[in-house]
């Protein structure tokens, strides 16, 4: 069982900054996708970004040139950074490992 485990979410003004880390066990990291969706109150969950093992990354385009997914295996962890926020960047970020499991969610406020 991998339980990833997210961090990083906060609240920060528009124009702002975040990175979001998320840490998950299990020898098999190297070789799985990773992807970060996020999920606004009322709305469906929808995918952020994604990594596969190889580094190839997929965007929506909603935050494509502002938001950058990375991996780093020897620290099993993946992250979002996420620039030039926006209002309705707001929502439950989730890191997903695998397309199995979940992460437990970090909050993502952007206001003023």
């Amino acid at each position: 069982q991998v339980q990833p485990v997210e961090s990083g979410g906060g609240l920060v003004q528009p124009g702002g900054s975040l990175r979001l880390s998320c840490a998950a066990s299990g020898s098999r990291f190297s070789i799985n996708t990773l992807g970060w969706y996020r999920q606004a109150p009322g709305k469906q969950r929808e995918l952020v970004a994604q990594i596969s093992s190889g580094g190839s990354t997929v965007y929506a385009d909603s935050v494509k040139g502002r938001f950058t997914i990375s991996r780093d295996n020897a620290k099993n962890t993946v992250y979002l950074q996420m620039n030039s926020l926006k209002p309705e960047d707001t929502a439950v970020y989730y890191c997903n490992y695998a397309f199995m499991y979940w992460g437990q969610g970090t909050q993502v406020t952007v206001s003023s």
